[in-house]
């Protein structure tokens, strides 16, 4: 885990969502492991479930599987989970680095309870559990629409922004990630790559290439370039004097044209026209 959180005024923030959503929220570590939740205890419907251990391997795996595929993104990832129910996850992001995930569940999202439970007994046929009971359980589940869960999504993306704001969650700094991401960004502008990288850390490009994907949600190479693109972002922005040849070779661009192909990539548009948005 890179970070440490203050699980005290966490509680407090994921009961305010809780109240305002009725929807239970857990903190997830970058190592997939549950932190926090409010309300503690799952729903009747997940503690049912969990009560075959291979349905709760596959519940583990589900959880790891979606953050992997959220730490990946920049917006909410809203999916299904294996026994059927409707989630909602968010990577936690300080500074560069992923530090947690915020996940929402436990929600029965079909058009009444007679197909949702054809969809729910189907996928969870195989498991060691009471299907009668699963039943009950799942038909105390209130049942909320997509654009209540959509709304609910965005509320989320607040509170993990919210959350790092106000340091809820702080860095380890002696942690690899963060001293790589430190390294990066200043060095910016001097020839570094993976293997750059490697040798100041002694690390092999295996082992940096986990590091990437765990705490930044993408390759190395692309993290770098990321990082260039919002300095020279901030560059236009705040040094209008600058030609866009001196942003890119500021940034760590040799190659002019090679700026502008990935300035575009990831800003959508030309360096020229971002300059012009901001006028």
């Amino acid at each position: 885990m890179i970070s440490s959180f203050n699980i005290t005024k966490l509680t407090a923030l994921l009961k305010d969502f809780y109240t305002i959503t009725d929807i239970r929220i857990t903190v997830f570590d970058t190592d997939f492991q549950e932190i926090v939740s409010y309300p503690a205890e799952r729903a009747s419907f997940c503690r049912c479930i969990r009560k075959d251990p291979a349905a709760c391997r596959m519940c583990a795996k589900c959880d790891e599987s979606a953050c992997q595929t959220a730490s990946k993104r920049h917006d909410t990832y809203i999916y299904q989970c294996h026994a059927g129910l409707t989630e909602a996850i968010m990577p936690i992001r300080f500074s560069n680095l992923i530090v947690g995930y915020l996940l929402f569940g436990h929600i029965f999202s079909y058009p009444d309870y007679e197909t949702g439970w054809s969809s729910i007994s189907e996928k969870c046929k195989h498991y060691s559990i009471n299907l009668s009971l699963l039943e009950e359980a799942c038909r105390e589940r209130p049942i909320i629409t997509e654009e209540y869960i959509l709304s609910a999504s965005h509320l989320l993306s607040a509170v993990a922004t919210y959350l790092s704001f106000e340091r809820m969650a702080t860095l380890k700094l002696e942690n690899l990630p963060v001293q790589i991401d430190q390294y990066i960004q200043k060095h910016l502008t001097d020839d570094i790559s993976a293997v750059s990288i490697c040798e100041q850390f002694q690390i092999g490009k295996t082992r940096l290439y986990e590091i990437a994907r765990e705490s930044y949600g993408m390759g190395i190479a692309e993290f770098i370039r990321r990082q260039r693109i919002e300095k020279a972002k901030k560059l236009l922005t705040d040094r209008p004097e600058l030609t866009i040849a001196e942003v890119a070779s500021l940034c760590g661009f040799r190659d002019y044209n090679y700026f502008i192909t990935v300035f575009t990539r990831i800003c959508g548009q030309p360096p020229k026209r971002f300059v012009r948005s901001r006028m």
